[in-house]
């Protein structure tokens, strides 16, 4: 009977055992069948890997008695977080029966190390499974089917690298018919770079028929663990990107707001200054003449004002959904450059166009009063009801979809003034044949209806489409199509009976073939939160789950945590400490000029006293 695969086990098995035990500087084994027998290093490896203590035991144990009643204990544990051990008793451990032995440490390795286990393990090993076919799929030369023979040629091994690591291996300079040196680097690699113990030797891969396969998962899921730790800093590097990026973007808009409100008021008072200082001489061409600029100026010059007015009421409401968004302090302009102080200087403006206006009419007598009136009445409502909408566009607040529902509201008003100013144009024609060319009572013509009009149901889309992008943004944030369709596949891959719910431990499977891994301390607590204490998830709670797991759209805590793991830890975050993270050149030059400076520490910038200036209180 052929038992190379039972001394590959033990060989790979032993040197696990020892990678665990040098982490509390414990002696390492050399015999495995012999040395776990008396259960003393049975338990202190259980007290390491479950970051527990089992109690006190035998330590030198010398009668059989004590020896069975160390394993017992270290048995008892193992059933106790949830792994049936099947046809292994404490007496066959004693015995060193050296194939229940191994049965025992792979049951171990399942439960602590692959960390999603169903009762038969089909579920850990299925999921670490998909994770490398995920990883490698890049890579034309690597199939991975299963833990045996898709491993032979060394190249998964260095795929698995080279994806996660590209500066350590040079995968496309590999020789990839040369298994053995294949092989051997990324062993190598794998424990100089990755701390990645070495639990199988080149020859147990390449030069036996078919590789053991309990052997190939407990080293490949250390591969596993290595680099989930990797893509927990790099999602908090995307995470500090992404919120850099959304507070460079605020403080961008709320200077241009600044400097277009400060230009539009310079611009009205000295149109108000020409006015005041202009004088009459006394002749019809003149009055004809200045009429005929001050036409002139409504259909340009005050038509872009309108325009640039309208565009900045939207774009302070736009900066304020903005910072509402992502829970930021709202911005409040200096004094002199509210849109209250906008206003006053817009009524002053509108003032003296009247009496601009009104001056030049009393140049010219013939006038007929009564259409006079009523053009004028018609179109004074008409932009009062323009005007209305504005101000209910522009004090716009509160959630999404409301404001939403609101703006829908303003577009069918603005259907029915499509028929008034057809009537107010009806009127105007009347006005026209009559020769009537001035008219005391309003400012407005027909063409500033119309353009103010279009003006105002561009301003009520453009405010529809915002609206709409933020509630896609809060709703979706990063989540592309193709994540959706990744997350859908690993759903159905784990629902086994096909009722479109996942139990914890098909859950958690799941999440681990995606790559995020969870202690069993707070997966217990995670999981009845999310199903609000129900034994089975369903795919809409795994789907939210996921948006909130790789949303960009960062909460307070979440991003003080980034920043933390960004740091290393350190209660400062340092420029060398951002780039490592990947942050984009400019993201850095952001951070490093608005972070404030940690006491005491070069070249070190204070995050936590940063959040909180930027974040509510």
């Amino acid at each position: 009977m052929d038992r190379t695969w039972e001394t590959i086990q033990e060989k790979t098995f032993t040197k696990w055992v020892n990678s665990k035990l040098t982490i509390k500087d414990i002696t390492p084994i050399s015999d495995l069948n012999r040395e776990i027998s008396d259960g003393v290093r049975l338990i202190q490896l259980l007290e390491i890997i479950g970051d527990t203590s089992l109690g006190k035991y035998n330590k030198n144990p010398k009668m059989r008695i004590q020896r069975v009643e160390n394993v017992n204990k270290a048995l008892e544990f193992i059933k106790h977080r949830g792994v049936s051990l099947t046809n292994i008793g404490a007496e066959d451990i004693v015995d060193a029966n050296l194939k229940l032995i191994l049965g025992m440490i792979w049951t171990i390795i399942l439960r602590f190390t692959i960390a999603d286990i169903s009762e038969e393990g089909l579920t850990a090993k299925e999921g670490l499974l998909l994770w490398c076919q995920r990883k490698t799929a890049p890579y034309a030369e690597v199939d991975v089917r299963d833990f045996t023979y898709s491993w032979q040629d060394g190249l998964a091994f260095c795929a698995l690298i080279h994806r996660h690591r590209p500066d350590l291996l040079d995968y496309d300079s590999l020789d990839k018919s040369n298994r053995h040196a294949n092989t051997a680097l990324a062993f190598d690699v794998a424990a100089t770079h990755l701390d990645i113990a070495k639990l199988l030797d080149v020859e147990d891969v390449c030069d036996i028929q078919k590789p053991d396969e309990r052997s190939i998962m407990t080293y490949v899921a250390l591969y596993f663990h290595a680099f989930s730790h990797l893509d927990k800093v790099e999602i908090a590097g995307r995470r500090v990107a992404k919120f850099a990026e959304v507070m460079q973007s605020a403080w961008d808009m709320e200077h241009d707001y600044e400097r277009r409100v400060e230009q539009l008021m310079k611009n009205v008072n000295d149109r108000k200054t020409v006015w005041a200082n202009s004088r009459f001489d006394g002749s019809y061409s003149d009055a004809k003449r200045q009429s005929a600029e001050f036409n002139n100026y409504k259909s340009s010059e005050k038509r872009k004002w309108v325009s640039e007015k309208s565009d900045l009421d939207s774009l302070l409401g736009n900066i304020q959904t903005k910072l509402k968004t992502y829970e930021l302090q709202p911005y409040h302009p200096p004094a002199g450059l509210t849109l209250t102080d906008l206003d006053k200087v817009w009524q002053g403006l509108l003032a003296a166009e009247v009496q601009r206006y009104k001056s030049i009419n009393d140049k010219i007598r013939d006038i007929k009063e009564n259409l006079r009136k009523s053009f004028a009445q018609s179109a004074n409502n008409f932009q009062k009801n323009l005007e209305s909408i504005l101000q209910v566009l522009s004090k716009l607040d509160g959630e999404l979809d409301a404001q939403l529902e609101t703006v829908k509201g303003l577009s069918v008003k603005l259907g029915s003034l499509d028929n008034s100013l057809s009537r107010i144009e009806e009127i105007d024609a009347q006005c026209r044949e009559a020769n009537i060319e001035e008219n005391d009572y309003t400012v407005f013509s027909v063409d500033d209806l119309r353009f103010e009009l279009e003006l105002v149901k561009q301003s009520v889309n453009k405010k529809s489409s915002f609206i709409e992008n933020q509630i896609v943004s809060r709703s979706m944030t990063n989540l592309t199509p193709a994540q959706l369709e990744e997350f859908e596949s690993t759903f159905r891959h784990f629902d086994r009976d096909s009722t479109n719910t996942l139990n914890t431990y098909e859950f958690k499977a799941a999440l681990a073939s995606l790559g995020i891994f969870h202690n069993d301390d707070e997966w217990e607590a995670t999981f009845n939160q999310m199903t609000d204490g129900q034994s089975e998830a369903t795919f809409e709670q795994f789907i939210i789950y996921m948006i909130n797991v790789t949303e960009d759209k960062t909460s307070p805590d979440q991003l003080r945590q980034s920043f933390k793991i960004v740091a290393g830890d350190k209660p400062f975050v340092t420029e060398l400490d951002l780039k490592r993270s990947l942050l984009p050149e400019n993201v850095v030059s952001y951070l490093k000029e608005t972070m404030p400076s940690s006491q005491g520490v070069n070249d070190g910038y204070d995050y936590s006293k940063y959040l909180d200036q930027v974040f509510k209180g």
